[in-house]
């Protein structure tokens, strides 16, 4: 015996919010074909031509942020010399020559200012460029030192910093170049300087220690920090690699389940149509009764709905996007998807609530196949019934599916989609497979999470302008 869940009617146009429990009924009349979706271009890795430098940045793939880093490094760099020359005559009472130091002070700051002017419309920054740029900060500071006392000024050490940060940015010949030339600026400064009259030699001394302390700890610190960040690049850029890896073989995947797909499509053919034979006979068969009669006709519909899907692949074969779609709003969208499903599976209740509003959408077939998945899993996990909601948020489709089963491990989730699993005694778990595929295609996500009561909710976020006619 069956016991289905009656339709309710639908609501008027005028309403906000589309709300339906949608049971056992007839398609729509006139139900639009799958459209194109306007998917976004996934990223690609390794191609020819020439490469960024290597820089230190939050995400590889920006090649000026070292620049921009080294820039505002160089501002510090500034307020420290400036600070230099202001505090010393006044704290140690060191006579110091200002009129050069403040002219090589005006010189790096309005190269400074340059600098950062034509960063902002640089897209690449090449090795020579940025090793240009440290090698005027090694002049300016050995100009600066040569005023100061040479190699016996403490802050001498502060051209060290400079060289570990060519050596994590610069090519390897820039980074020895860089090297060489501030051992050969030490070196000078050894013999040629401006010694600096201090009458209290014992205070020297003291003052000198001091000096040394802290441009070891500014040494160390800088060191440090581009080391982290260097690290931090080279992590992020790793997870990206092994990212597009895992979505290469993932999709790899997904194309053999295709060919493996048309190719069972093909050999279905003969027993569906032997079944629709029979179910048809079987149906017309005056001995039946009613509720045994009904029986048969829902078997026929059922693999009638199996030759629609199998033939549907064969049209599609080859051409996931049906460039030149039709625009449907996306209420109506997300409803044929429902009815459609709940032709499927008539005997579980599937409540949909839809306030999207009216915005045109051109969908890919594989899309509607991802909603379909995820309702069939939730379907499987719960029978008992399932709800689909759909709103609009931040210029993204938001598509939820809920059910009240016992849920999705902690420990799988982050394998959902990525790999077949198999929660299911019965089944083979290659559902979620497509449906991350499919949505990933067009720059979206999935995310599982559990429902407060028990369940499962499954979102699913499309960002509209991959859906847009």
């Amino acid at each position: 015996m069956r016991h289905l869940r009656q339709s309710t009617a639908f609501p008027t146009p005028a309403t906000p919010a589309t709300v339906r429990s949608t049971g056992r009924h007839a398609a729509p009349p006139g139900a639009l074909s799958p459209a194109a979706c306007r998917c976004l271009p996934p990223p690609r890795f390794g191609d020819n031509g020439p490469m960024p430098l290597p820089i230190l940045a939050d995400s590889p793939l920006r090649p000026t942020d070292a620049l921009r880093r080294l820039i505002g490094l160089r501002w510090l760099s500034l307020g420290g010399m400036l600070t230099t020359i202001v505090a010393v005559p006044w704290l140690l009472d060191i006579p110091l020559p200002a009129r050069p130091l403040l002219d090589i002070w005006l010189v790096l700051a309005l190269f400074n200012g340059g600098s950062l002017l034509r960063a902002r419309h640089l897209s690449e920054v090449r090795g020579v460029e940025l090793f240009l740029q440290l090698a005027i900060d090694l002049c300016g500071w050995s100009a600066f030192l040569y005023f100061t006392g040479g190699a016996t000024n403490p802050l001498i050490s502060l051209l060290l910093p400079l060289v570990a940060i060519g050596a994590a940015t610069l090519a390897a010949p820039w980074a020895w170049l860089l090297a060489v030339l501030a051992v050969a600026a030490y070196s000078t400064l050894w013999e040629f300087n401006e010694q600096l009259d201090i009458y209290d030699s014992g205070l020297a001394v003291h003052w000198h220690l001091a000096g040394m302390w802290l441009t070891f700890a500014l040494s160390a610190g800088v060191i440090v920090w581009y080391v982290v960040r260097m690290t931090a690049a080279l992590r992020l850029r790793d997870q990206a690699l092994a990212e597009a890896r895992e979505a290469r073989l993932r999709n790899e995947r997904i194309v053999a389940l295709g060919n493996l797909a048309a190719g069972a499509a093909h050999e279905l053919g003969t027993p569906l149509g032997t079944m629709a034979i029979l179910a048809g006979e079987l149906a017309r068969n005056p001995q039946l009764d009613d509720d045994t009669r009904a029986d048969a006709e829902l078997l026929r519909e059922q693999i009638a709905h199996c030759k629609t899907i199998l033939g549907g692949l064969t049209l599609r074969a080859g051409s996931l996007r049906a460039e030149g779609g039709e625009a449907i709003p996306a209420d109506a969208w997300l409803l044929r998807i429902a009815d459609h499903w709940q032709r499927l599976r008539p005997l579980v209740p599937l409540t949909v609530r839809c306030n999207c509003g009216q915005p045109a959408l051109v969908a890919d077939a594989t899309l509607e196949q991802a909603i379909h998945n995820l309702i069939n899993n939730a379907a499987d996990a719960c029978p008992a019934g399932v709800e689909l909601e759909a709103t609009i948020a931040d210029d993204a489709l938001l598509v939820r599916v809920l059910d009240r089963g016992p849920g999705m491990p902690a420990a799988l989730r982050p394998q959902a989609g990525r790999e077949a699993l198999d929660s299911r005694s019965e089944g083979l778990g290659i559902g979620l497979l497509l449906a991350f595929g499919a949505v990933e295609r067009c720059g979206g996500q999935i995310r599982f999470a559990s429902r407060p009561g028990g369940g499962t909710e499954a979102t699913l976020t499309l960002p509209l302008p991959a859906l847009r006619p």
